[in-house]
């Protein structure tokens, strides 16, 4: 099985392609870049390892929660080429894929949503499979959902820009924080193959960003990301 992964929720832009349990990734911080970088990366990336989109058997994108027009920029480039290859989907939450890139089994994954406010929830591995302790969720820091018991760690920018308040409220849960990760495309390939291994890929029509928090307007420059995303051709 074949599976590109996608994600653009962060100021990062990154692809990768998991291959019977090998991933091969490429990220760069791109800033507010995606729309204009994200399909040369997808095909280099192809290129480099010999195929070409149809040879595919889904394609997973990071649906949020993350930026506003990040997730959106991902969602519309999946869209596209699996229209146009006849591709399953999948969407993958960026807070559960950082709860896999953690490589722990109890993992808080919190990201900073701005405006005081995370992307918070929190997850455990079972005999291998992810159970959702709590669902995501849009919270602030000092009242982020409790967890029982010890062993968390936490990972993603939430744990960087609200540490305080985030160590406070998980006192003597927390045994190690990673601020620094991000949701990445390595490991959305690796859960959107077990998603599509399961039978559980969607139709690229169904495609749709995961938000959290409702944003009515957008600025100039988000609008011009959406309408470069909205012309990418396979």
């Amino acid at each position: 099985m074949k599976i590109l992964g996608l994600d653009t929720s962060t100021e990062y832009c990154s692809v990768a392609l998991w291959q019977a349990g090998a991933v091969i990734e490429h990220c760069e911080l791109v800033g507010q870049k995606h729309s204009e970088l994200l399909i040369g990366m997808v095909s280099a990336l192809l290129q480099d390892s010999g195929l070409r989109i149809a040879d595919l058997d889904g394609i997973a994108y990071g649906s949020g929660p993350g930026s506003f027009t990040g997730v959106r920029i991902a969602c519309g480039a999946t869209q596209g080429l699996a229209l146009g290859a006849d591709l399953p989907v999948s969407g993958i939450c960026t807070l559960l894929a950082l709860a896999e890139a953690s490589g722990r089994d109890r993992v808080i994954a919190a990201l900073d949503a701005r405006m005081g406010e995370i992307y918070c929830a929190a997850y455990q591995k079972l005999e291998g499979a992810w159970m959702v302790v709590f669902e995501p969720c849009l919270c602030k820091p000092d009242v982020a959902p409790a967890v029982d018991g010890a062993d968390w760690f936490g990972m993603g920018s939430g744990f960087a820009a609200f540490s305080e308040a985030l160590q406070a409220r998980y006192a003597g849960q927390l045994n190690g924080v990673d601020g620094a990760a991000i949701p990445q495309a390595a490991a959305i390939a690796k859960l959107g193959a077990g998603q599509f291994a399961a039978g559980l890929g969607a139709d690229a029509a169904a495609a749709q960003p995961f938000y959290l928090r409702d944003k009515v307007a957008l600025k100039t420059a988000e609008r011009e990301q959406l309408a470069r995303a909205s012309r990418i051709d396979n």
